[in-house]
Protein backbone atom coordinates (compact mmCIF):
# COMPACT_ATOMS: atom_id res chain seq x y z
CA UNK A 1 0.00 0.00 0.00
CA UNK A 2 1.33 3.52 -0.64
CA UNK A 3 1.06 6.59 0.76
CA UNK A 4 -1.65 7.86 -1.22
CA UNK A 5 -3.75 4.26 -0.33
CA UNK A 6 -2.76 4.53 3.41
CA UNK A 7 -4.09 8.21 3.63
CA UNK A 8 -7.20 7.34 1.61
CA UNK A 9 -7.80 4.30 4.10
CA UNK A 10 -7.17 6.30 7.11
CA UNK A 11 -9.56 8.98 5.67
CA UNK A 12 -12.11 5.87 5.12
CA UNK A 13 -11.61 5.34 9.42
CA UNK A 14 -8.95 2.33 8.37
CA UNK A 15 -5.53 2.01 9.62
CA UNK A 16 -2.69 -0.27 8.26
CA UNK A 17 0.13 -2.18 10.09
CA UNK A 18 2.13 1.07 9.87
CA UNK A 19 -0.16 3.63 11.21
CA UNK A 20 -1.31 0.64 13.88
CA UNK A 21 2.44 0.14 15.08
CA UNK A 22 2.55 4.11 15.77
CA UNK A 23 -0.14 4.25 17.42
CA UNK A 24 0.70 1.53 19.66
CA UNK A 25 4.17 3.21 20.43
CA UNK A 26 2.49 6.35 21.65
CA UNK A 27 0.61 4.65 24.40
CA UNK A 28 4.07 2.53 24.53
CA UNK A 29 5.86 6.07 24.95
CA UNK A 30 3.11 7.38 27.55
CA UNK A 31 3.72 4.31 29.54
CA UNK A 32 7.53 4.46 29.19
CA UNK A 33 7.04 8.28 30.54
CA UNK A 34 4.99 7.69 33.24
CA UNK A 35 7.61 5.07 34.68
CA UNK A 36 9.60 7.48 35.50
CA UNK A 37 7.00 8.25 38.61
CA UNK A 38 5.51 5.07 38.68
CA UNK A 39 6.31 1.82 39.42
CA UNK A 40 6.27 -0.56 36.55
CA UNK A 41 4.76 -3.00 38.66
CA UNK A 42 2.21 -0.42 38.93
CA UNK A 43 1.98 0.71 35.90
CA UNK A 44 1.13 -2.42 34.20
CA UNK A 45 -1.84 -3.32 36.12
CA UNK A 46 -3.10 0.63 35.62
CA UNK A 47 -2.54 0.24 31.62
CA UNK A 48 -4.67 -3.18 31.58
CA UNK A 49 -7.69 -1.60 33.43
CA UNK A 50 -7.83 0.86 30.97
CA UNK A 51 -7.18 -1.53 28.10
CA UNK A 52 -9.96 -3.86 29.41
CA UNK A 53 -12.42 -0.36 30.69
CA UNK A 54 -11.68 0.53 26.97
CA UNK A 55 -12.50 -2.82 25.73
CA UNK A 56 -15.81 -3.06 27.68
CA UNK A 57 -16.95 0.25 25.75
CA UNK A 58 -15.97 -0.50 22.66
CA UNK A 59 -17.96 -4.14 22.95
CA UNK A 60 -20.66 -2.35 24.71
CA UNK A 61 -21.25 1.04 22.84
CA UNK A 62 -19.75 0.87 19.54
CA UNK A 63 -19.85 -2.75 18.42
CA UNK A 64 -22.87 -3.49 20.63
CA UNK A 65 -21.83 -6.87 21.18
CA UNK A 66 -24.67 -9.27 22.89
CA UNK A 67 -22.89 -12.32 24.13
CA UNK A 68 -20.34 -10.54 26.34
CA UNK A 69 -19.02 -14.07 27.09
CA UNK A 70 -17.54 -14.54 23.43
CA UNK A 71 -16.26 -10.89 23.38
CA UNK A 72 -14.32 -11.82 26.48
CA UNK A 73 -13.05 -14.52 25.22
CA UNK A 74 -11.85 -13.85 21.89
CA UNK A 75 -10.36 -10.86 24.01
CA UNK A 76 -8.56 -13.12 26.50
CA UNK A 77 -6.70 -14.95 22.82
CA UNK A 78 -6.19 -12.14 21.36
CA UNK A 79 -3.93 -11.01 24.83
CA UNK A 80 -2.61 -14.09 25.20
CA UNK A 81 -1.73 -14.17 21.63
CA UNK A 82 -0.04 -11.02 21.77
CA UNK A 83 1.54 -11.14 25.44
CA UNK A 84 3.49 -15.15 24.04
CA UNK A 85 4.78 -12.92 20.89
CA UNK A 86 6.52 -9.89 23.01
CA UNK A 87 7.68 -12.26 25.48
CA UNK A 88 9.37 -14.34 22.39
CA UNK A 89 10.75 -11.04 21.26
CA UNK A 90 14.58 -11.67 22.19
CA UNK A 91 15.19 -7.59 21.88
CA UNK A 92 12.75 -6.68 24.09
CA UNK A 93 14.20 -6.51 27.18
Amino acid sequence: MNRKERRAARAGGEIDTKVFLELAGRFIDLANRENRKVPATDLHMAFLWAAARYNAHVAKAVLEVDNHEEFVEAMVNDYRDMLRQHLADPELG
